[in-house]
């Protein structure tokens, strides 16, 4: 069921907190995390920050939690799951937080969710995707977004209706890309998609030639790249380059953000992205969410930020509802919990697994993210197939 609290919540947020309670005069709650601000997963965790910060606001503007305004320790895990796990040590062990929230990506969420586990700290991981992260047995962690074996189900059941036949494959040899291209392969034979070309390649490669060439010899109809930001600028400048040609190319993450298309501009037409949220759609309290984060950060939100704000406001409900900090208590609490935040579904199985979110592709459609499927919250329909490099 939906919680009343949970709802009252939102509500005060949809409103911009007019008139809100001012922050109590008590110590504050501490709540920590580690986010990549540097590095490879720079672009996302700069908005996963952000969207911490927001929640942080609207907590605060309307009587914080337990009576007490809440303050945030985030550090730089700069994009590698090491860092990370030594930045949850020190936030539970040296700064003594009250509660902690996750990084980015499944491969720091897999390391620091071993330290969660250890201290017993309910860990809910707003940016960890991958399935195998929830296979291990973990008591205390709970997933916010869909996860990564249905990140390209929507390029797939597009290919698969308008008649495309063969899929090319190609992705970074880390967790998420890994278990993204487990997912995707299954979706392509699923629908009777034919994986005609599958390679991996290494974390950190700015080359794409080789991957291209080969590609582009093949001649697939679809090419599906699971991977990050860098990469798929890259990738897609360098298609261009080469000449590559498909009817459909899409990306997993990297696609998705307004700053793909600020760093190709045309070149990045036609291109379609898997994103967990989009302003357009019309969860309880996302546009006001949308035009609060726009306000405070003068750019559009990322799915990234609107899933960190939304763990944030739950952590939070949560709190505030059972009383304590307790995590067994807070751990029953969300694992009954059923609702529908600012970002979408909320309702995960006995693993903390979360069963009651949905993703949506994205298509770049003259500069815009155009949202195009699942068809029943499309925005627009498909540009379809893609023209040729030499005829755009």
């Amino acid at each position: 069921m939906v919680s009343l609290r949970l709802l009252a919540l939102l509500s005060s947020v949809a409103l911009l907190l007019v008139g809100a309670v001012p922050a109590p005069a008590q110590s504050p709650l501490r709540i920590g995390a580690s986010l990549s601000l540097t590095g490879t997963y720079a672009k996302p965790g700069l908005y996963g920050r952000e969207g911490y910060a927001l929640c942080q606001k609207h907590l605060n503007e309307s009587g914080g939690v337990l009576g007490r305004p809440i303050e945030l320790a985030i550090y730089d895990d700069r994009s590698d799951p090491q860092t990370g796990v030594r930045l949850y040590e020190k936030l539970i062990t040296e700064d003594r937080v009250d509660a902690v929230l996750g990084p980015y990506s499944s491969a720091i969420t897999e390391a620091v969710a071993n330290v969660t586990e250890k201290y017993k700290k309910l860990l809910i991981a707003p940016l960890g995707s991958a399935g195998s992260i929830w296979e291990k047995g973990r008591r205390y962690l709970i997933m916010m977004v869909s996860p990564a074996e249905v990140y390209l189900e929507g390029l797939m059941d597009m290919a698969a209706r308008n008649g495309l036949k063969s899929v090319a494959v190609i992705y970074e040899d880390t967790l998420f890309p890994k278990t993204s291209v487990k997912g995707a392969m299954a979706s392509a034979r699923k629908r009777g998609l034919d994986i005609v070309f599958l390679e991996a390649y290494p974390k950190a490669q700015i080359d794409f030639a080789g991957l291209l060439t080969k590609i582009r010899a093949i001649r697939p109809d679809v090419l599906a790249a699971a991977t990050y930001f860098d990469d798929v600028v890259a990738i897609t400048r360098q298609m261009k380059e080469l000449d590559v040609n498909v009817k459909m190319f899409g990306t997993t993450v990297g696609g998705d953000l307004p700053e793909y298309y600020k760093a190709l501009g045309r070149t990045g037409e036609y291109v379609y992205g898997a994103s967990q949220w989009e302003p357009s759609l019309t969860y309880p309290g996302a546009r006001e969410f949308a035009v609060a984060y726009e306000a405070e950060f003068n750019r559009i939100p990322s799915y990234h930020a609107a899933a960190t704000y939304a763990a944030c406001i739950l952590l939070g409900e949560a709190i505030n509802h059972t009383g304590t900090l307790e995590p067994d208590r807070l751990r029953e609490y969300l694992f009954k919990l059923q609702t529908v935040t600012p970002f979408g579904g909320f309702d995960v199985d006995e693993r903390g697994y979360q069963i009651g979110h949905r993703m949506v592709t994205i298509q770049w459609q003259d500069g815009r993210q155009v949202v195009v499927w699942p068809d029943d919250v499309a925005a627009g329909k498909i540009r379809f197939p893609t023209p040729p490099w030499s005829q755009r």
